[in-house]
């Protein structure tokens, strides 16, 4: 079965367009907008570092792209520090409200018990599924535990204050974004003769109608430049605490979420969670492609780092581990010797993600909550690490089938043994199923690569969830506020990642970092991610095989087309992903693919023949391939100079930009 997406009449691009690779030699930023990168540069030229730089940028993207992100948003960030060697990952994702419990989620949606039916997913418009607006705390914490102390907070946010006051043109990709959310934002909650909360994120249209601003328009959020402004001057206290968390509690009350200052004051007053990352040695064979061979490849020992659960970046570990594996033990020919996304190539890479997604849709919670002991099985006692160990990965592998498709079932680390799969009529509920015209298929999350002059890198990443997340609007503070806990799971009560209050859903925004095994310390190869929901692992896969297989530049790497295997059956499908055309009340066809165009047709025929239900995605549908950014240190092999190379996805409105 094969399944074709367009979008007539609104091109995503009406002539073949090409990016060269950028290099530079004292620093470099790759994001998704021309104005955040700039203000990244100048944090830099100031002489902020990495991180000092990422939060600008950040910030920056969460003044013009807020349908991707905000400061209400969940951050997840990894940085290198050159002096060090080492890789640290700060987690800063929102939690639910202390007070909120399964039950009560339950009883809103009418249900109760454990019994068919209850979903396996809490919808995305439930006002249960708000957590704690995570993303300034997170800024706060970045500049303090891994910038350079050079700069004040307050400098760090100054561009963006700048344009939230003055106003920005609004780019392309985010009009397409704001006008697909529009109607969601109207639906903010006042009361009486008070504006509408929206009025900061949309704008006059026909006499009193709010609407969201075309291309090239200016848009202007001042409210959101006053609470810049606070959190610049006051730190967490101007955010979590006063004026900003009395309207932030306020619309949460309003929509029917639990949320109270106490949530609020609690999370500012956390320690910043602050983790080793997690790797996976590269042991896939590296290729002779021209830019392979000038970096010497084939001689260095990298490492892949990925942020611990509840992020998803150990998906991209277990895949990377399980393709190795295969390569190892001879069971798949060394990918660097398969043509390029050819069918065979697709297959092994398709089938090592979908063993890692089974894995993940079990073992993938916040580590930090009690409930993860409640897991059956003896698994209560597996931890990333057990995941990641080489007799584990080698049951994994084991699994590959060469000839066909095939649905694996999640692992046991403690016994290496499979488990039966979740029945399939957990998937089909209606009540998890996204309405006609959900945006839940967008790839809502703004990802942003930096290094420095000194070798460091931080690899940021800064997401809503959901277009402008949960849609509910802050009354004269500018932003909206996330809806990251429909990642949680109903039911069973006895899954790690159940819902329960106070507690970090499964999350899926990752930032990835690649570094060298040099003497005497590690040293920084490649600051990379590729944002999108459940793509983003996929994404890091795909894009590093590119480069070290195949021996692409990272532009070409980030240009090259891509796959996304369907959310694997531990997850409610995302049914809108490719533009709408899939059943929005049915059950996913079993073995689904989606294959972006580009991919040739006699490939998509021969991945059919393996059993794969191919949709190929076409225009502004591409989104559920993501928006990458690469930047990668090299070394002149003459003066032995750092130099920089960096990419930024033609999928986005972005580039990349040297540090001169």
């Amino acid at each position: 079965m094969r399944m074709t997406t367009n979008t007539p009449g609104d091109p995503f691009f009406p002539f073949q367009s090409r990016r060269s690779v950028v290099y530079g030699t004292r620093g470099m930023v790759a994001c998704s907008n021309p104005l955040a990168a700039q203000a990244g540069i100048a944090v830099l030229n100031a002489g902020g570092n990495a991180a000092d730089a990422a939060v600008a940028v950040s910030a920056v993207l969460a003044v013009v792209d807020p349908p991707m992100t905000g400061i209400g948003g969940d951050s997840f960030a990894l940085y290198f520090d050159a002096t060090s060697g080492k890789v640290r990952g700060l987690n800063a994702s929102g939690r639910t409200p202390a007070a909120a419990t399964r039950d009560t989620v339950l009883l809103s949606l009418g249900l109760k018990g454990d019994g068919d039916e209850v979903p396996v997913q809490l919808p995305h418009t439930s006002p249960h599924a708000i957590t704690v607006p995570a993303g300034a705390a997170s800024w706060v914490d970045t500049v303090e535990q891994f910038g350079s102390r050079a700069l004040s907070l307050g400098q760090v946010l100054a561009p963006a204050i700048t344009l939230a006051d003055n106003g920005f043109p609004v780019s392309k990709l985010s009009a397409h974004y704001w006008r697909v959310a529009e109607k969601d934002l109207r639906k903010t909650p006042y009361e009486g003769d008070v504006p509408p909360a929206n009025d900061s994120l949309l704008k006059a249209g026909k006499g009193s109608e709010l609407r969201a601003p075309e291309e090239g328009e200016l848009m202007k959020n001042t409210d959101l430049a006053t609470t810049l402004r606070k959190l610049a001057k006051e730190g967490k206290k101007g955010f979590y605490e006063g004026d900003i968390a009395d309207r932030i509690v306020a619309a949460c009350r309003a929509k029917g979420c639990l949320m109270t200052l106490g949530d609020l004051k609690r999370h500012a007053e956390l320690p910043p969670d602050i983790s080793e990352a997690l790797c996976m040695p590269v042991s896939i064979t590296a290729g002779t492609g021209s830019a392979t061979t000038a970096d010497s490849r084939q001689s260095e020992r990298l490492r892949l780092w990925e942020h611990p659960p509840n992020g998803q970046g150990i998906v991209a570990l277990l895949a990377m581990g399980i393709l190795g594996e295969l390569e190892r033990t001879g069971r798949t020919a060394p990918l660097h010797s398969l043509q390029h996304n050819s069918a065979e190539y697709l297959h092994v890479v398709a089938s090592a993600l979908r063993i890692a997604f089974a894995d993940a849709g079990w073992f993938v919670s916040d580590p930090a909550n009690e409930s993860r002991d409640s897991g059956q099985d003896g698994n209560r006692q597996s931890s990333p690490g057990s995941l990641l160990d080489p007799a584990y990965l080698a049951t994994r592998a084991a699994l590959f089938d060469p000839a066909r498709a095939f649905n694996p079932a999640r692992g046991q680390p403690s016994v290496h043994a499979p488990l039966a799969p979740v029945p399939p009529t957990l998937l089909d509920v209606d009540c998890l199923a996204p309405s006609a015209d959900a945006h839940m298929s967008t790839s809502d999350t703004v990802y942003l690569a930096v290094a420095d002059s000194q070798g460091n890198g931080c690899s940021f990443v800064n997401s809503m969830s959901d277009l402008f997340g949960s849609c509910v609007v802050v009354q004269g503070a500018g932003f909206a506020l996330p809806n990251r806990g429909h990642m949680f799971r109903l039911g069973p009560a006895e899954h790690p990642n159940v819902y329960a209050g106070g507690k970090r859903a499964y999350n899926t925004i990752i930032p990835a970092i690649i570094t060298k095994d040099s003497s005497p310390i590690p040293e920084l190869d490649t600051v990379f991610g590729v944002m999108g929901g459940f793509m983003q692992p996929q994404g890091h896969v795909q894009v590093l095989l590119n480069m070290h297989a195949f021996g692409m530049d990272p532009q070409t790497a980030l240009d090259a087309p891509r796959v996304c295997v369907a959310p694997n059956y531990f997850w409610s499908p995302d049914r809108q992903a490719a533009g709408g055309t899939a059943d929005a009340k049915g059950p996913e066809p079993e073995n689904q693919l989606f294959v972006e165009e580009g991919v040739p047709p006699s490939v998509i025929d021969r991945l059919q023949d393996y059993g794969y239900a191919i949709t190929e995605v076409k225009s502004f549908a591409r989104s559920l391939f993501g928006r990458g950014q690469v930047v990668r240190s090299k070394t002149d092999p003459v003066t032995k100079d750092r130099v920089y190379a960096a990419g930024s996805d033609g999928r986005g409105d972005g580039h990349a930009v040297p540090l001169y």
